[in-house]
């Protein structure tokens, strides 16, 4: 049992729901970034995503692709990230997934990269430009090594694909709640709760949900109806700004120390979100 598995299984233990913090690796330094984890931990994230720069990055909105462009700028790059990795295992256990697009990891070359990220303490990535049904070869490298593989889900995924997905995920599967990119308004559907206990009823596993949470009330409506919740660019934001991040992390983890069991609120619906 990896680092991810085993931090759900104690979270579902506690009565708790996972929150998983994303940061841009390298923005505004490797060094800080290395600083930022230990902070989102000390803040009570249970799991990090170390974004890895790319100059395409399709799925982020502007806040995260401004956060690329810093870290570009800097030098950062997936062998750098991984170095840091390595020299965080020294001060933390963590679970750390690494969100790269496919480029970068092709042109390091997959076994390599697989190799070098389970020496340095990754326990999965994210790659979501790849989809599983052209990941065959790259899963069956990690789960011969150990690194968990996980994809997304949408809100217009068919129950064959929730199916065709879960085979090729472990640790727990990402869904997006919107159609769209990281940044944009959450508008959270009547029908989530519904979709995502369809989700783990067919797929067995943990299932957080990302794109457009920025508050800690939408972080609690939507740990309500899920196993995790995935905050990317409000944290990245606050980067930006110069800000420090860990009364904010704290303040998103607070309502997930309860087991919530209250309905979606309908004020959530129509405002301007950051992830």
């Amino acid at each position: 049992m990896g680092r991810i598995e085993t931090r759900f299984k104690e979270l579902k233990e506690k009565g708790e729901k996972a929150l998983i913090a994303y940061i841009m690796a390298g923005d505004p330094s490797l060094s800080a970034t290395s600083r930022l984890v230990l902070d989102l931990e000390e803040a009570g994230a249970d799991i990090v995503e170390l974004g890895v720069p790319f100059s395409d990055p399709v799925a982020d909105g502007p806040t995260i692709q401004r956060a690329a462009g810093r870290a570009i700028g800097k030098g950062a790059n997936l062998r750098k990230i991984i170095s840091l990795v390595q020299k965080l295992r020294k001060k933390t256990s963590i679970p750390i997934i690494l969100m790269t697009y496919y480029n970068p990891v092709l042109h390091y070359g997959e076994q390599q990269f697989i190799n070098d990220a389970v020496s340095a303490g990754v326990d999965g990535i994210i790659i979501p430009d790849l989809i599983p049904d052209e990941g065959e070869y790259l899963i069956h490298l990690c789960r011969g090594n150990g690194l968990d593989t996980v994809f997304l889900l949408a809100p217009t995924s068919t129950p064959e694909r929730v199916e065709i997905v879960s085979r090729s995920c472990t640790g727990f599967l990402y869904y997006v709640s919107i159609t769209g990119i990281t940044g944009a308004k959450l508008m959270l559907a009547r029908g989530i709760k519904k979709r995502i206990k369809e989700i783990s009823k067919i797929s067995g596993m943990p299932v957080a949900v990302g794109f457009g949470v920025s508050t800690p009330e939408e972080a609690a409506d939507i740990a309500a109806v899920s196993d995790g919740v995935i905050v990317g660019s409000a944290i990245v934001k606050r980067i930006e700004e110069g800000k420090d991040i860990r009364p904010f992390v704290a303040s998103l983890k607070k309502p997930l120390k309860k087991n919530i069991k209250k309905p979606l609120k309908n004020a959530l619906r129509g405002k301007e979100k950051n992830r």
